[in-house]
């Protein structure tokens, strides 16, 4: 039996794609339409938002969000991929001042300019940055904008002649947390790598409501679709002329479009509570009603 259309919040283990858990949530859900959003690398855990039927098309809304990370980054090794899945390309360990440390990382928080790894999933004139670079040809990929809202240090260990440090890491969706992690090694001078990660949060889906596999092939938690759009976005209840309009590809009006929600993406509701389209600027970006 098809699971319902709606939300699977994941805890995704380490070792798996994220395309792995989708296909696994093919076979538990018994549907082909299932999607993610945001992508977790093989040896991250944590929040990995699935969507089963018509919520795959909530799915690149979703993607826009804020995101939280638990880090743990080794100072004093650089690595090929910036993790620890990687091979270590050098290592130059020295003492790192508490001061010091901080500095650095204040320096990476707020609105910053970030070079993603090479090994990332970004299209390069068509081709994946990671293929390209396991190919012998990698590309030379151009900084981007993100803002790391917070980078807070949440404790530090000698690890033999290197220095780990665990942080709690909140930001925009697109920043790299390996690319924290080595521009962190380059400022100090050391070297840097992401030794450990997981996510525990995106958007309003935090760890708490994530489920394992082996859950889930018992019984698919699945967040209802209207339950899931309502959580993710600002909300609207429309009129039954609204409705109307909405179902069938139109436009609302400026009179309908004003009030808290008017700048952003919102959930337009019918009157009978069903989910109708997200909207933005009174036009609906996908429509959900039959």
């Amino acid at each position: 039996m098809t699971s319902p259309s709606g939300l699977i919040i994941v805890d995704k283990p380490a070792g798996l794609t994220s395309h792995d858990v989708v296909a696994r949530i093919r076979r538990i859900a018994g549907t082909r339409k299932v999607g993610h959003a945001g992508t977790l690398d093989p040896m991250a855990t944590g929040v990995l938002v699935v969507g089963v039927e018509k919520a795959t098309r909530l799915l690149g809304y979703l993607t826009l969000t804020e995101k939280e990370y638990q880090a743990t980054i080794r100072l004093g090794q650089s690595t090929s991929t910036d993790d620890a899945e990687g091979e270590v390309i050098s290592a130059d360990p020295r003492p790192v001042a508490d001061d010091e440390l901080l500095a650095a990382v204040a320096n990476l928080t707020g609105t910053i300019q970030q070079v993603p790894p090479q090994v990332s999933a970004i299209k390069v004139n068509g081709q994946r940055a990671y293929k390209l670079t396991r190919a012998g040809a990698a590309p030379e990929l151009a900084a981007r904008p993100v803002t790391v809202h917070e980078f807070v240090i949440t404790a530090t260990r000698a690890a033999g002649d290197f220095l780990d440090v665990d942080a709690a890491i909140r930001c925009t969706s697109g920043t790299y947390i390996r690319s924290l992690a080595r521009d962190l090694g380059t400022a100090l001078g050391t070297g840097g790598h992401l030794t450990a990660l997981r996510r525990t949060r995106v958007g309003p889906y935090d760890e708490a409501q994530a489920r394992t596999l082996e859950s889930l092939s018992e019984r698919a938690v699945v967040l209802p679709i209207g339950q899931a759009a309502a959580q993710s976005f600002p909300r609207r209840d429309l009129t039954e002329d609204e409705t109307r309009i909405l179902s069938h590809g139109g436009k609302l009006t400026p009179a309908a479009t004003q009030g808290p929600v008017a700048a952003t993406v919102f959930a337009a509701f019918g009157p009978d509570g069903s989910l109708i389209a997200l909207v933005e600027a009174g036009r609906p970006l996908v429509v959900f009603a039959s």
